[in-house]
């Protein structure tokens, strides 16, 4: 036989040894999970009556379809806010309040030395005098009237006369009231410099315009103060503040006023405020494109200070699905995963798609059904296995 042939017959015959050998092999290994398996499909056994391992039955419960959540923060209601001014130039005689102080609306906090005290006092004093002169001067015109009127019935004086005498009368009425006016005025300004008209070298006193806190001091004893246009104080009301949250350009369109909101604060981990919203901007931030959203919330105790951060939370429409408590989600290879029970003993995992977050639970679009029993409590337990 020629080798050609020799060796061709020899290839045949290990050919079909290897597939002999092919058939009769047991099946490859699976590969380890957590490599090419899908960590989905393994089925985890541990000891029934696990005490770590506590399971609970998928409930349903109304939650919103989607939800806005937006960074916030505390601020000041500018409705109970105001700066407190100098009614006059001069110098701070006493500054009776320290920053953070509570003040009464009416509550004296400055007194101040001014040359404009004792003006006020003088031209509502020139002014008292200048309207009893002219009471003085209409009453003796009244009088020359009468006299000239009736010397004109018996024929001792002429019609001129008794125009020129009306005249008289007439400049002496238009003069008390001149003298009137601007006493009162004299008098509103001692009013509103809470002075008094019978002596000089009193002090004015500032006071509070609204209740609140004093939140900013710029003024101290013995300073000359020439611009009354300069604070000298900021007082806030803190029983009410607002809470500003930057909502983004696509979602502002879901938000309304008056919508019921959940504002949570970083200084209050687990607490959840409810309120509502109380006006949005007219304009979007040309620089972040979100818009501001107000939110009032009440403040009895004071415990909300301006520049909290936090979360503003607001809801869409209610739809019911599946709820679980958060504790039962576990992340696994970038994706939500939960433990169904199978059997007492035995887990399978399964991947879920979550909804909203509301309180403590959270909803499942897909992946478990109401009625499911699911790990609850020491499913980090098992994530491993």
């Amino acid at each position: 036989m020629r080798p050609e042939v020799r060796l061709a017959g020899a290839g045949l015959a290990l050919l079909c040894a290897a597939c002999g050998d092919a058939a009769s092999a047991p099946p490859p290994k699976s590969p380890a999970r957590g490599a090419a398996a899908s960590p989905a499909a393994a089925v985890i056994t541990v000891p029934a009556g696990a005490t770590q391992i506590r399971t609970a039955v998928v409930e349903s419960a109304d939650v919103p379809l989607d939800e806005v959540v937006a960074p916030a923060r505390v601020g000041i209601d500018p409705n109970r806010v105001s700066r407190v001014l100098l009614p006059v130039a001069g110098r701070i005689a006493s500054v009776m309040v320290r920053l953070g102080d509570r003040v009464e609306q009416g509550q004296a906090v400055v007194t101040v030395e001014s040359p404009d005290a004792d003006a006020a006092v003088g031209a509502a004093r020139q002014a008292e005098a200048a309207a009893r002169q002219a009471d003085a001067a209409l009453i003796k015109a009244e009088a020359d009237a009468a006299r000239v009127k009736d010397l004109l019935e018996h024929g001792a004086a002429a019609q001129k006369d008794l125009l020129a005498a009306d005249n008289d009368r007439t400049q002496a009425v238009a003069a008390v009231e001149t003298a009137r006016a601007a006493r009162e005025q004299a008098q509103r300004r001692l009013a509103l410099l809470g002075l008094q008209p019978a002596a000089f070298g009193q002090r004015v006193t500032v006071r509070a315009p609204i209740a609140g806190t004093v939140l900013e001091l710029s003024v101290a004893p013995g300073e000359n103060r020439t611009d009354t246009a300069a604070s000298l104080m900021t007082v806030a009301d803190l029983s009410r503040v607002w809470v500003s949250a930057d909502v983004t350009e696509p979602a502002i369109g879901s938000i309304r006023v008056g919508d019921t909101v959940t504002i949570t604060l970083v200084a209050f981990p687990g607490q959840e405020l409810a309120g509502r919203v109380t006006r949005i901007a007219d304009v979007v931030d040309p620089q972040t494109r979100t818009v501001k959203v107000h939110v009032q919330l009440p403040n009895p105790d004071g415990r909300l200070r301006p520049d909290m951060f936090g979360a503003m939370r607001h809801a869409g429409a209610l739809r019911r699905v599946a709820v679980l408590p958060l504790d039962a989600v576990v992340r696994e290879y970038g994706r939500s995963t939960v433990f169904i029970e199978q059997a007492p003993g035995r887990f399978a995992r399964r991947e879920v798609e979550l909804g909203a977050r509301t309180g403590s639970r959270v909803a499942v679009l897909q992946g478990v059904g109401v009625g499911e029993h699911v790990v609850v409590d020491g499913a980090v337990l098992l994530k491993d296995r």
